[in-house]
């Protein structure tokens, strides 16, 4: 026998062996059709008896292996079942003549056969015929399973016959001896009248006599038998034969045990309609009362009719433990003989699949290292794949997987042998997937970023290429980049620095004629691949969602109690609700996108390749909100350390919009990378409000960007500061430019301003503006422009300033003088590179310690279009540094009668401080010109008056209670008194703005110079 049936199992022993094949052409889905329905009637309960029949049914059977079936019965074809189609009268002498043909093949073993003819109607067909059956049609054949009843029920007549014949034989000492068909040849010659040889054809007729037995279903006959075989061979060293009376007697007490069968189908083995408890199932088998030996039987032959005493001695069927033990030593005695390796095949896989049952993996797994090393004849590619393969089946079957995988794909490579003339890349291919729960390997990329890796990952990695290579040669390259990509991203931490480019470079060759995309693969088989995100390429470890610049934070305007007040609950704290919502607050952040403007999340990212890693097409995924992505595209150097990059992105609608993860393009495959999927990422949050769409505003102005940042104490945040360099007491304007850049109309604005603190003592006001005319504009529209005025007035004390006083008085001039103001300058110190060659050296006029600071902030509050519907406003600060320095100086006053008594003369000593050529004048006076650093004499006419009579500003005297205040805000009054008098004023010759830049009178106090113009 050269062809082992690995499918064999221990309860095989008692089925009859029926061959189903076709007779001349007859489609494959027509055969199988009735096949199936054929295979259905396994077993039959016998008319009149407690016995069943059990039927193995084969489509092909080596008729070789025929031969053996007085060695084991149950190899032995005892039916055939022929399918044909013939839809004419004509053809059907041929086709019952092949079906004549088909019967000798296995002529000398059938106990009966049977035509099943489809399509043949007429004469012929209604004429009755035990062994044929006529169909119509293979959808008109109700009647099969009728038919295969009747066909078993013939079966069994013969076999009850036979087994009969065999047990009353009265040929008295001529026992006829069974032999294998290679021993035929051994005994020729031999004496048939010795002792030993009459031994010998006792034993194996009563071994053959326990197999008829046991397929009748005598399962205690069977028993008794194949003790009394085993003694009888044991004798005389009969081992090949012992082997099989073992093996018999293996069987037989694996059926008594084990009812469920070992095969693998539970319960197949169970009488149909039984409805016995399972254990009188165990210890009641069918026919176990049934008389063992006619009493006719003789006992010359060595066949005793009483065997009561044989059930006795023979204690019925082996332990569990005895029936491997009875399988190790017929499989020794099977080893003696070269022609037996199929035979001791089969005895070990039926020996593992009854250790499987029993749990004991380490005892099968000694059976299964012995099947593997048999040695058969030569075996094709077709019969090697399929010993690997049980032998792989029976390796999952007792627990060792990986053992299970090796075997697995062993058959695998072999499909795709050199020897084949065209190879099974699709079957290497599915074997090949068979294999990956062996080496703790799925298809799932989830699965690997949990927890330590498993599995040996060298092992994995040379399973993965050679998944790779199999698709690609099967013609489909996007299987091969969906396991390329598996590969790449589940292994990166296994392979080296070449073995990463070597990959990289494969995949960018098969996406360069299919990409990657993020669709599942479904086989068709039905096994789904699922997508393979690049999520290690590049590493992200952290994601931020970042909030809009300060300029373009919406906030919210606050309700008449000052706060926004939540209408969710009316009580203050709630333990209920906080609890509840402590997840939320985890995720959702405290600022808030708006609808239409450019929001950014930034990501830490790494590259763990050795070579330069270029990401295209990066982008955010998003959800709850519709959000059009702006993609990145990011080249990331060689094992790069953690590099800042950011996504940005518009949100079209409003709502609350989560951040899923994100996409990218990498190596030609598109990934979409889910944050709940990365391992150790931090983030502070994912969720954010996006709010109805606010208009933008851009601000210019007619300054020029300052150096100097300022940092108000609050800690806002300024957008633009802007500088500029004034003269003391100049009035300069400045212009601002407000352009809505946005999408929806400026509706709202308000403009407020805060000078920072400064020591120095300011006097009137620094910043004013109107906004009546620029509002009369409003709503601005998008891409439309407006402008206004803010005028910039320095006014500061520097008679106290010790440095400039001593520098005066260096000069011989005495000083009693006031501040005066002086214009606006657009750069910080123009006047350095213009200041006269011929200026005295000790003036020392370009010292930067004279000038005195005063910074404020300007803030433009603006609102409109859906944004100011739901109370929602914008907020721009402007910084402005100004740099004042001193200008003109009165360094002596005195006064002259004057003509009349009604006035007087006021002499005052001017001093120029500033490094350019001034004219000064006063009311209804000449103006008088002041070179850089010049002092002279200016005389006014003025009219008397009383300090008594300046009234007081109103409203003032109970504000402060400090006396010094009272003071300071009376000298203040007196001041402006003797401005609005004089009306001194200066412009400087040398600037181009001279005829914009004009001064006001000293502003200041006014103690010396009032008591020289005061008069009773």
């Amino acid at each position: 026998m050269s062809v082992p049936d690995y499918m064999q199992c221990a309860e095989d022993h008692q089925t009859l062996l029926v061959v189903v094949q076709p007779v001349g052409v007859v489609s494959e889905e027509n055969f199988f059709s009735i096949y199936r329905r054929i295979c259905s009637v396994s077993q039959l309960s016998m008319r009149d008896s407690q016995r069943a029949l059990f039927i193995r049914y084969r489509h092909h059977y080596p008729p070789e292996n025929n031969e053996w079936g007085d060695f084991q019965t149950h190899r032995k074809v005892v039916g055939l079942i022929t399918i044909t189609d013939c839809f004419s009268a004509r053809d059907w002498p041929q086709t019952f003549e092949k079906f004549h043909v088909q019967k000798e093949i296995y002529g000398s073993t059938l106990y009966d056969s049977r035509l099943f003819v489809f399509g043949l109607q007429g004469d012929v067909a209604e004429q009755q015929r035990p062994d044929v059956a006529f169909y119509p049609s293979y959808e008109d054949c109700s009647s099969v399973e009728k038919r295969i009843e009747d066909f078993i029920e013939s079966l069994f007549i013969v076999l009850e016959s036979k087994r009969l014949d065999r047990a009353t034989d009265k040929s008295g000492d001529k026992i006829p001896l069974l032999c294998v068909p290679f021993e035929k040849k051994d005994f020729v010659g031999l004496d048939t009248d010795s002792r030993h040889y009459k031994k010998r054809c006792q034993g194996r007729m009563r071994k053959h006599v326990g197999d008829l037995c046991l397929q009748a279903g005598m399962l205690q006959d069977s028993l008794v038998h194949y003790h009394m075989s085993v003694e009888l061979l044991r004798s005389v060293n009969d081992f090949l034969w012992l082997g099989a009376a073992l093996e018999g007697l293996c069987s037989a007490s694996v059926i008594y045990h084990y009812p469920g069968g070992t095969g693998g189908k539970a319960g197949s083995r169970r009488l149909q309609g039984s409805s016995l408890p399972a254990e009188a199932a165990n210890r009641h088998r069918p026919g176990a009362q049934e008389v063992l030996i006619d009493p006719g039987a003789l006992t010359t032959n060595g066949i005793n009719p009483d065997t009561s005493t044989e059930i006795g001695r023979a204690k019925n069927c082996l332990s569990p433990e005895d029936i491997i033990d009875k399988y190790k030593e017929a499989i020794s005695y099977y080893s003696k003989y070269k022609n037996a390796g199929v035979i001791e095949l089969e005895a070990c896989v039926k020996a593992v699949r009854v250790l499987a049952i029993q749990k004991r993996s380490m005892e099968a797994s000694e059976f299964l290292q012995n099947a593997v090393y048999i040695n058969l004849r030569q075996l094709s590619e077709e019969e090697k794949i399929q010993r690997y393969s049980i032998l792989s089946e029976l390796y999952e079957l007792i627990g060792f997987h990986r053992k299970s995988a090796f075997f697995k794909r062993v058959a695998a490579m072999q499909c795709v042998a050199p020897s084949i003339a065209e190879p099974g890349w699709r079957a290497c291919y599915k074997l090949l997937l068979e294999t990956l729960p062996g080496y703790s390997l799925s298809l799932d990329p989830k699965d690997f970023s949990k927890g330590t890796h498993r599995g040996w990952a060298a092992v994995q990695m040379r399973l993965l290429h050679e998944l790779v290579y199999a698709s690609r040669r099967m013609g489909n390259p996007a299987l091969s980049v969906r396991h390329l990509c598996f590969l790449l991203q589940t292994m990166l931490d296994f392979l080296s620095d070449q073995e990463k480019k070597d990959v990289t470079q494969s995949l960018e060759s098969y996406t360069s004629k299919c990409p990657g995309t993020m669709e599942p693969i479904t086989l068709p088989d039905g096994l789904t691949l699922p997508p393979v995100p690049f999520t290690k390429l590049p590493i992200v470890r952290c994601v931020k969602l970042l909030s809009l610049p300060t300029s373009l934070r919406p906030q919210k305007m606050k309700s008449l109690l000052g706060q926004s007040v939540s209408t969710k609950s009316p009580f203050i704290y709630s333990p209920i609700i906080a609890h509840n919502r402590g997840e939320e607050r985890s995720k959702k952040i405290d600022f808030q996108w708006v609808q239409g403007d450019v929001c950014e999340v930034q990501l830490m990212v790494y590259n763990p390749m050795p070579f330069e890693l270029r990401v295209e097409n990066m982008g955010l995924l998003t959800s709850g909100v519709e959000f059009e992505s702006l993609p990145a595209a990011l080249s990331l150097p060689a094992e790069s350390g953690l590099y800042p990059v950011t996504l940005v992105g518009v949100p079209q609608t409003t709502g609350t919009i989560t951040v899923n993860g994100y996409r990218t393009t990498v190596f030609g495959v598109f990934s979409d990378c889910l944050l709940d999927n990365l391992p150790g990422i931090k983030t502070s949050g994912s969720t954010v409000e996006v709010i109805p769409a606010l208009p933008r505003l851009q601000i210019s102005t007619s300054l020029p960007r300052s150096a100097h940042s300022l940092q108000p104490s609050s800690g806002d945040e300024i957008s633009t500061n802007v500088s500029v360099q004034l003269y003391n007491g100049e009035t300069q304007p400045l212009i601002i430019t407000l352009e809505n850049i946005g999408t929806e109309p400026l509706e709202k604005l308000e403009v407020t301003s805060k000078i920072l603190t400064t020591k120095e003592k300011l006097y009137g006001d620094f910043l004013s503006w109107k906004l009546e005319e620029t509002l009369a504009q409003f709503p601005l529209q998008p891409g439309k422009v407006a402008t206004f005025t803010i005028s910039i007035k320095a006014k500061l004390d520097f008679s106290c300033q010790e440095n400039l006083l001593q520098d005066l008085s260096d000069d011989g001039s005495s000083v009693s003088g006031f501040p005066l103001s002086s214009p606006f300058r657009q750069v910080v110190r123009p006047r350095m590179e213009s200041r006269p060659s011929n200026a005295p050296e000790g003036s020392k006029t370009g010292d930067l310690s004279h000038l005195k600071t005063l910074e404020a902030i300007l803030n433009f509050k603006y609102s409109g279009g859906p944004g100011h519907a739901e109370g929602y406003y914008r907020s721009l600060s402007l910084g402005l540094h100004v740099e004042v320095e001193p200008s003109v100086f009165f360094t002596r006053v005195s006064t002259l009668p004057a003509t009349s008594t009604r006035q007087c003369h006021l002499l005052l000593d001017v001093f120029n401080s500033t490094e350019h050529e001034l004219t000064i004048s006063a009311r209804n006076n000449e103006e008088l010109t002041l070179h850089a650093g010049e002092c002279q004499r200016m005389a006014i006419q003025v009219d008397k008056f009383n300090f008594e009579s300046v009234p007081e500003c109103p409203g003032e005297k109970g504000q402060f209670a400090n006396p010094k205040q009272l003071e300071e805000e009376r000298q203040e009054a007196r001041g402006l008194e003797v401005n609005s008098r004089l009306d001194i004023r200066w412009r400087i010759l040398f600037l181009a703005s001279v005829d914009t830049h004009v001064s006001d009178s000293p502003n200041g106090h006014p103690s010396m110079l009032g008591s020289s113009i005061f008069t009773d």
